[in-house]
């Protein structure tokens, strides 16, 4: 069936609704099956799995630190790596998911090895002979010599733990974005707008009750009591999810991508010396196929007259080409993002350093810590988000005549623009603290420095949101999931991109003392290294300008209709189409 084009918009529809099956495999029903209302359960377990994923993450350290009693700097390690692993696992579970089992099994079952994971984790923490004899750790005033690291059984037992956690929350963050947009069908373009705003919304809810509740509960009632919440958070995700069984529109998995798209990079490189002819040119570009990467056509290109079957890492069809130029196509604008999330690292790091320089005490007998400066975005965004898809989407509407009221593409310039202005504000009110407390022997609050974390979050509303929207809808059957999950990475390139400028930026000033060399804030220049990133993050945004009025968005594999699967055979005796269009079947 041939998807109509959405009114007003240069995105196409995705695919037919026709393919989706209910919880037993029958054809999905249009008036019992998917919408807001099984969308509603997916949400459900957004927030509660990312509650339970960032009260581990946040706090692991001082778990690593005070009862497994690792090194600082090993601890830290652990963390990172703990944190890039669930990122990069993304890529495995939209492949698995795309592939072979579907997004609602590919949840289900890494839904449940991540609670097992947490179980675990509690269950070590809980009881003593788990872990190393307790001590007096050097961090807490001790002397961290006479601790005894964890090793053997007990350190398996902490990595299997973490892993089993990593793994599972890897593999179900792209699903569930996925699965939640697949209950939208191909006529509800606005709703699936709406979904990934709300979407937005309840990772903004759980990680704000990460940082906070359960965040308490861990300091106050130990790191057994707050992993056992997090189980129990994501016990709560499970039942959220299970309980929509009966509502959901399931997309069965789709043939492997990987295969034919590196067909057609080794067919086009085999046929790299022919050359197209004119009318395979004009039937290609002049139609709804890329007109990019045009070397990629070549791989269309039929050596052999007749009915003799050429090898299909020699011969492939139009769709497997045009599956190629969309991953090669979207890559410029994820490289786009990775600033943009080095810059999330900042605020992380150094911007809590420069809250715990600060004063931070709100009254004589509370003070806020500075790790919770990180929830401010999120809870401007519980107000933002609501009132942008109620108010600025309807609105913009009228004027673009957008289902979204402006294109993903647009929303993502949007934040990237806005990120800048974020270390705008990060360096000139470092510059303010850092004058004040050596000229003038003076502790600034630490309020001065939450418009950094405000204009962040804004950024990262239209960014983040603005990038999986994007993602989503451009992806090619067979690639909805995986193409989700390519969104995740940017965060762990972009944490790596900062940990190597730290390092660049102190080898290169370590003349003038370094900017980021003595761990003391008052002697650092934290400033320049936040001018730094503005003026990266600015020109990133002018790059990103480029590359996404390069881009023309790819309609779906259904719209490419006859020509999707054939080839085209380059017999010059051949008569008018019928020389152009010879069956090729996808392998």
């Amino acid at each position: 069936m041939r998807e109509r084009m959405d009114e007003g918009s240069s995105i196409p529809n995705r695919e037919s609704d026709d393919v989706a099956v209910d919880w037993r495999g029958r054809p999905s029903n249009p008036n019992k099956h998917g919408g807001t209302r099984a969308a509603a359960f997916v949400l459900g377990l957004q927030a509660f799995e990312i509650m339970a994923i960032a009260a581990v993450g946040n706090n692991l350290i001082t778990y690593l630190i005070n009862e497994m009693h690792f090194s600082l700097s090993h601890s830290a390690n652990i963390v990172t790596n703990f944190v890039g692993t669930i990122f990069i696992i993304a890529l495995l579970g939209g492949y698995l998911s795309d592939s072979f089992l579907g997004t609602f099994s590919t949840i289900l079952i890494f839904a449940f090895l991540e609670l097992s994971g947490f179980i675990l984790l509690s269950a070590q923490a809980h009881f003593p002979e788990l872990k190393p004899p307790a001590c007096n750790n050097k961090l807490l005033g001790g002397d961290h010599d006479q601790c005894i690291e964890a090793k053997g059984l007990k350190a398996l037992i902490f990595y299997t733990a973490i892993y089993m956690v990593a793994l599972g929350s890897g593999c179900v963050k792209p699903n569930m974005l996925s699965h939640g947009a697949h209950q939208f069908n191909s006529n509800q373009s606005n709703k699936l707008s709406t979904y990934f705003n709300a979407a937005y919304f309840a990772f903004s809810l759980g990680e704000l009750v990460a940082l906070t509740l359960l965040v308490w509960v861990q300091t106050h009632s130990g790191m057994d009591a707050g992993f056992a919440v997090s189980a129990a958070a994501m016990a709560m995700a499970l039942v959220s999810f299970i309980s929509g069984s009966l509502y959901y529109r399931n997309n069965p998995p789709q043939p492997t991508i990987f295969l034919p798209i590196a067909q057609v990079f080794v067919a086009s490189i085999l046929k790299r010396n022919k050359i197209c002819p004119s009318s395979l040119v004009q039937m290609l570009h002049g139609g709804q196929h890329s007109n990019k990467f045009r070397f990629l056509d070549k791989a269309c290109i039929r050596d052999r007259e007749g009915n003799t079957k050429e090898s299909p890492w020699r011969l492939c069809s139009v769709a497997q080409v045009e599956q190629a130029k969309t991953l090669l196509s979207v890559i410029p604008i994820f490289a786009c993002t990775i600033i943009f999330n080095t810059i999330l690292a900042q605020l992380q790091t150094f911007s809590v350093q420069q809250g715990s320089a600060m004063d931070t005490h709100i009254t004589k007998s509370f003070h806020i810590p500075p790790a919770s400066l990180q929830s401010i975005p999120y809870i401007l965004l519980i107000v933002v988000v609501p009132l942008y898809d109620t108010l600025f989407v309807p609105f913009a509407r009228k004027i673009t005549g957008h289902e979204s009221g402006i294109l993903p593409l647009q929303r993502i310039g949007i934040g990237l623009f806005l990120a800048t202005f974020s270390m705008v504000s990060a360096a000139l009110m470092e510059k303010k603290r850092r004058d004040a407390a050596v000229n003038l022997n003076q502790t600034l609050s630490i309020f001065w420095i939450t418009p950094q974390f405000i204009i962040f979050g804004l950024s990262e509303m239209f960014t983040a949101v603005g990038l999986i929207e994007f993602f989503y809808k451009q992806s090619l059957k067979g690639m909805q999931t995986f193409f989700t999950a390519i969104t995740y990475c940017s965060y762990s390139f972009g944490f790596y991109l900062s940990s190597l400028l730290v390092s660049l930026v102190n080898n290169i000033t370590s003349s003038t003392g370094g900017w980021l060399h003595d761990n003391n804030l008052n002697k650092d220049k934290l400033d320049l290294f936040y001018w730094l990133l503005a003026v990266l993050s600015f020109l990133n945004f002018l790059n990103y300008l480029f590359w996404s009025r390069w881009y023309s968005y790819n309609p779906s594999l259904s719209t490419i209709s006859q020509e999707a699967h054939h080839t085209i055979t380059t017999n010059p005796n051949a008569r008018e189409e019928s020389k152009h269009y010879v069956p090729h079947n996808i392998p």
